[in-house]
């Protein structure tokens, strides 16, 4: 029963994005652009473009390696250190 359940769940979701074809827009396009015409501005490239390649993917990982680098340092004053039983 629960796996006719998840193929119709994936059937119906196929089905939608079959009928939407591709017209998903974004916030930039749909937002951001439409108020920046409004006051006078163009739209214009954006400085770093994140579609381009795995230059998405490195910055995720660089964040990644930073935070866990901050984490691990800091593991004690997060953690607190592990105290010993039956020591006074």
């Amino acid at each position: 029963m629960a796996a006719l359940m998840l193929l119709a769940a994936a059937l119906g979701v196929w089905w939608f994005l079959e009928i939407l074809d591709g017209r998903w827009s974004g916030v930039d396009e749909t937002v951001i652009e439409h108020i920046a015409e409004q006051a006078g501005r163009p739209a214009r490239d954006p400085l770093i473009h994140t579609d381009h390649g795995d230059i998405l993917l490195f910055i995720c990982l660089v964040a990644g390696a930073a935070g866990g680098f901050v984490a691990g340092y800091q593991y004690r004053r997060l953690f607190g250190e592990k105290s010993e039983v039956g020591q006074a």
